[in-house]
């Protein structure tokens, strides 16, 4: 029997196929640094020997696959495509996909509820040739003052009954304790906007090689999320173990993203994160982050840890379960 997957955590900046972002970025006159399409591919694939972290990573995103989805055509045919693939090449029937509107406007020469009703549009038209569940993550950015972030908030408040079903905050940790400092008032009050307007949330944070559990605490603390994405540093501070599972949050684990960004030094590390999380009773599930970026699909990551013993297949079906459960679109 062919499993029916879940992808809580994909990003469309780094999931649309390679072809599609070359027919995309000529049809709209981009220039792009190659007219080779094989060096194109090369240039926006992030494999572990051409990235030393996630900064890295990041860049390849922000620099070049994020401009050339930067119109309302972009966009829509970008979502529409990342579900029509994940369904087709993985059976993925729920998925969650996530972007930031404002990264998609270029610096507001584009207008932002264009960007977000295409979106909308390629998400409805795939749902309904495909039968899927599908709902979209509003991502504020780090690196934003707190007026931008909370028109994305706004926007995500405003469509909230037209597929927009949470926000995120994402972008680099450059600061593990920077939650701790003036500045988390912004985010505090940012996502008790969200969850009285109900949205649902959750936060990039204990993803970066190097960092503590400090960032996990403050964001859990603070923030009250539903869910974490990666949160992988809390494998080594029961403390922090324990406070998610009292609190019932769910980590967005992404194992190919963490291996090629080296915030996981091996499979051997991987192994041991997962299964401490496991003895901990943390629930987490299994997503691709970026299935192009990365060269991976749902299916891929399945095998990966199956085929290196990092879970069970009892463990797998575990996970998914947890991904329906804790899903952000609503049931029925």
């Amino acid at each position: 029997m062919v499993r029916e997957l879940v992808d809580l955590h994909i990003h469309v900046g780094g999931a649309v196929a390679p072809h599609i972002l070359w027919a995309i970025a000529h049809q709209q006159g981009f220039k792009l640094p190659t007219k080779n399409y094989f060096d194109f591919v090369e240039l926006i694939t992030a494999r572990p020997d051409k990235v030393s972290g996630l900064d890295d990573y990041l860049k390849i995103m922000h620099t070049w696959t994020e401009k050339i989805q930067s119109s309302p055509l972009a966009i829509e045919r970008s979502v529409y495509e990342v579900i029509g693939k994940e369904y087709r090449g993985s059976r993925v029937t729920q998925m969650e996909l996530r972007f930031n509107p404002m990264k998609r406007n270029l610096n507001s020469e584009l207008d932002l509820d264009h960007i977000i009703q295409a979106a909308l549009r390629g998400m409805d038209r795939a749902v309904l040739e495909y039968g899927v569940k599908v709902g979209i993550i509003f991502c504020m950015a780090r690196e934003f003052d707190e007026k931008l972030n909370a028109i994305i908030l706004d926007k995500a408040i405003r469509y909230r009954h037209r597929g927009v079903i949470g926000i995120d905050l994402a972008g680099t940790e450059k600061n593990a304790l920077e939650l701790s400092e003036p500045l988390v008032k912004q985010y505090e009050d940012l996502y008790a906007h969200a969850r009285d307007n109900g949205l649902k949330t959750t936060v990039h944070t204990g993803e970066t090689a190097g960092t503590g559990v400090e960032g996990i605490m403050a964001v859990v603390g603070r923030l009250k999320p539903h869910r974490i994405g990666h949160g992988i540093r809390a494998w080594r501070d029961p403390a922090a173990m324990k406070v998610l599972r009292e609190r019932d949050i769910v980590l967005e684990v992404c194992p190919t993203s963490n291996l090629h960004t080296h915030a996981v030094e091996g499979i051997d590390e991987m192994r041991e994160i997962l299964r401490t999380f496991w003895e901990h009773r943390v629930k987490f599930t299994i997503n691709t982050d970026g299935p192009y970026l990365l060269d991976t699909d749902m299916r891929r990551e399945i095998e990966l840890v199956e085929d290196n013993g990092i879970l069970t297949s009892h463990q797998v079906d575990q996970t998914l379960a947890w991904a329906r459960t804790y899903s952000f679109i609503p049931r029925g």
